[in-house]
């Protein structure tokens, strides 16, 4: 099968499309032939040999965590799904033509394998961000890098149970950040003084780590009230690091349901080839995204 690898850590030039053996799904997991695997931030910072600690990694690596596709094998033990489902999960090496997942839920009818391969990790982070944060509803919360995949879940979740949000992103995305129910505003010079004049904040979320922590402790008064999923060096600041996952199955139940409600529409920016995973790393690492990249297989 083809696979997407690096022997290296380094840019994206260290990502090869290589021939690989098929992995095999061992008690508990489930093999799915993918047909779309998710690019996200996490993927490049693991490639570039950043200690994430939530994913130790041994070279040669296989890249990617996120794929929807079709089961064509069911390891011991594992229930309620069989081959020929379609679904979406989470996994190691999704860069391929066939990976074992994890963890997995039935892909919602609407949605394309394209579509819900973007979903998995992102929808866990979303979540998991809200719960570490403690924001409830009638409160508002501050999104730093809001139009990207994590940021496009999270405004969509917290409006979902009542909680205001302000999104920072660049201008093209503004009229995006509204359409998900976000009061929007652009990142560039003065961006603290219009959030402030905006109203308080109750929390704050840093999802791009462009050099913005001092800042969103100084907006919420609290840093206990801002978490940092993108800068390593938020602790410095008082503020917590969220790096590793909480339950993917019940992440991905709660996203099947969103989904199902209309509650959720995460957008697919813009797909690639397997041959082309370090272009899209590349675009991924620039930033800007609206919604999700993803490899199609």
């Amino acid at each position: 099968m083809k696979k997407v690898s690096f022997a290296e850590f380094g840019g994206p030039d260290v990502l090869q499309l290589t021939d690989a053996e098929e992995p095999h799904a061992g008690p508990g997991r489930i093999r799915i032939a993918v047909r779309a695997a998710g690019v996200n931030p996490v993927d490049w910072r693991i490639r570039e040999g950043q200690v994430l600690g939530a994913h130790p990694i041994e070279l040669p690596s296989g890249v990617g965590l996120d794929a929807s596709g079709v089961v064509d094998e069911v390891g011991e033990g594992v229930e309620g799904v069989k081959v020929g489902d379609r679904v979406f999960g989470e996994g190691s090496s999704t860069y391929a033509e066939f990976a074992v997942l994890s963890a997995w839920a039935r892909m919602p009818e609407d949605l394309t394998f394209e579509e819900a391969a973007g979903y998995p990790s992102v929808v866990e982070t979303a979540l998991r961000v809200l719960r570490e944060v403690g924001v409830q509803s009638g409160q508002t919360l501050l999104v730093s890098g809001a139009s990207g995949g994590v940021g496009s879940a999270v405004l969509q979740i917290a409006r979902d149970r009542g909680i205001g949000v302000i999104g920072t992103a660049g201008a093209a995305n503004q009229d995006y950040l509204r359409s998900l129910g976000a009061v929007a505003t652009t990142y560039d010079e003065g961006w603290a003084e219009r959030v402030r004049e905006l109203g308080p904040v109750d929390a704050a979320l840093d999802l791009a780590g462009s050099g913005v922590i001092r800042e969103l402790v100084e907006l919420t008064g609290d840093a206990q009230k801002v978490i940092s999923i993108a800068d390593l060096g938020a602790p410095e600041f008082g503020v917590r690091f969220s790096g590793v996952a909480g339950s993917v199955p019940e992440a991905l139940a709660e996203a099947v349901d969103l989904i199902s409600r209309g509650k959720l529409h995460i957008p697919v920016e813009k797909s690639y080839t397997l041959a082309e995973a370090a272009v899209a790393h590349i675009d991924s690492q620039a930033g800007h995204t609206r919604g999700r990249r993803v490899l199609i297989v």
